[in-house]
């Protein structure tokens, strides 16, 4: 029987954890049509079957499932001796592909992917914006970035990007028709600009005050998507808004909407990078997390 190449070995790990060939062929960054001649060169090299494939889908075989079982540990292995020395050098390369909600993308990684590409310009960064939460490994990403209290207790994850505090925000020309509130449920009679998130659930308001949560569901009639419009919204005096204050800082700098109930809004912990433990960690995520813990130091 020949002796397996390293380089088909890790394609069956990748097609096996995946069990896709689409997906293991976008990871690798080859066609799944070279990729599945690769694992049939394999098998008939082995003399064993290793998947079963169907039109739709891809499982292991009883001699597979072996196979990865004593494989995945032993690649993980080299992979990460690999990139420790890749580290000592500036010479990082590979791709990068984070999944993380609009308000991450906009208020914490681009700060930190230009200076990351400035350090490492062998690296190229795919980033997917959206407020659903993806199951980043079968979608084949790198990484991720939640709400700590949203990332699943078996990956690895980690604080980036500082606390984070809501604001509520209104126009001067709308607060000049309408009153300011003084507490939350002032917003009653107010016109509140409203969240959807992408699964069909509203956003509620949430308050805190000496420790007293008080989150409300409030009314409105324009409902958006986006806190970047929300913002907007509100300096066109459409209504009020709630937004991550990152969203708001220019627009409070300038004068045109001004912040309310600011003793309701505390800071909280904020994003946390995560991926999973039991995945080799590509050269790419760990420099990308030496960076981020620097800024986290600053």
């Amino acid at each position: 029987m020949q002796r397996a190449d390293l380089s088909d070995l890790a394609a069956f790990a990748s097609v096996a954890t995946h069990r896709s060939f689409r997906k293991a062929a976008a990871e690798l960054g080859v066609s799944p049509s070279a990729l599945s001649h690769a694992l049939r060169g394999l098998e008939a090299r082995m003399g064993v079957r290793l998947l079963h494939r169907t039109t739709r889908s891809v499982a292991m075989t009883e001699a597979g499932a072996a196979l990865l079982a004593r494989l995945g540990p032993a690649l993980a292995e080299i992979g990460d001796a690999v990139d420790a020395t890749r580290l000592f050098g500036d010479d990082v390369t590979g791709h990068l592909r984070i999944n993380a909600p609009h308000a991450a993308c906009r208020l914490i990684l681009l700060p930190l992917v230009a200076r990351f590409l400035a350090r490492h310009p062998g690296v190229a960064i795919e980033i997917t914006g959206d407020n659903v939460l993806t199951d980043v490994v079968a979608e084949g990403f790198d990484a991720g970035i939640r709400m700590g209290d949203r990332v699943a207790k078996d990956m690895i994850a980690l604080p980036i990007g500082g606390s984070q505090r809501f604001a509520v925000v209104g126009s001067p020309a709308y607060l000049d028709r309408h009153g300011s509130p003084r507490s939350p449920q002032d917003l009653a009679v107010h016109a509140c600009i409203r969240q959807r998130f992408p699964d069909g659930r509203m956003f509620d308001w949430e308050f805190e005050k000496d420790g007293e949560p008080c989150d409300l569901a409030v009314e409105g009639k324009l409902t958006f998507g986006d806190q970047e419009l929300m913002v907007e919204a509100a300096i066109q005096g459409i209504g009020l808004a709630f937004v991550f204050e990152g969203y708001a800082v220019e627009a409070l700098a300038q004068g045109k909407v001004v912040r309310l109930l600011e003793e309701w809004c505390p800071a909280f912990p904020g994003f946390h990078l995560y991926y999973s433990g039991r995945r080799h960690v590509p050269s790419a995520l760990r420099a990308f997390i030496v960076l981020m813990r620097e800024e986290q130091l600053r």
